[in-house]
């Protein structure tokens, strides 16, 4: 084995499906960390305890060569260049394999939850209600507003163009539409695929 070899460069089983896009050996382009992050947030927002899931899936996929623990979870999620945590080190493409494995994985667990409040939504858009009116959807809505306000960086212009909570309301329902994507037969290569198309976000 060379000497600059580590666990963290041998790619595990289940990412060997996601192929290499054609970018700089510099890491991830900005808009693919912001993409993983914002999914991640979502199923924050889905689930209670959703950081401790992540961290379970982490050692279920067999991924904590990669992920060792909480504080290297954050440390990856910290590239996406909105957070106020921001970190300047860049996000691997078998680190961004790895995160877009485990939302994947928990999407698939949350696939019923994501499908009933996607209905929700579109019942209440029908009768012209407002989106509050369900307590399940107005709850998921509630949660994603306050982990995107107390994460992200309110002095970047991007963020700033969510500053209303109708703005934050149609991202958290955009993401549950992205985290659907990632469910069924080949979900995490879809998802991981359109992570470098423009097709997510």
């Amino acid at each position: 084995m060379p000497l600059n070899s580590s666990p963290a460069q041998s790619t595990p089983l289940i990412l060997d499906s996601l192929p290499d896009p054609p970018i700089s050996q510099s890491g991830c382009p900005r808009r693919t960390r912001m993409q993983i992050d914002l999914i991640l947030l979502a199923i924050e927002a889905l689930e209670l305890g959703g950081s401790e899931a992540m961290l379970a899936v982490t050692y279920e996929l067999e991924l904590q060569g990669i992920i060792k623990n909480r504080v290297m979870l954050w440390r990856l999620r910290s590239t996406n260049p909105l957070r106020r945590s921001h970190t300047r080190r860049q996000l691997s493409l078998v680190e961004a394999k790895a995160l877009v494995a485990i939302a994947s994985s928990l999407a698939r667990r949350l696939n019923g939850n994501i499908r009933q409040l996607l209905l929700y939504n579109q019942q209440l858009s029908q009768k012209d209600l407002p989106l509050d009116t369900n307590y399940r959807l107005s709850e998921y809505l509630e949660r994603f507003r306050a982990h995107f306000r107390s994460r992200m960086n309110r002095r970047r212009a991007i963020i700033a163009a969510y500053s209303s909570d109708d703005k934050l309301n149609e991202l958290a329902i955009e993401l549950l539409g992205k985290l659907l994507f990632c469910t069924g037969m080949s979900g995490m290569q879809r998802f991981w695929s359109s992570l470098f198309d423009g097709e997510v976000i």
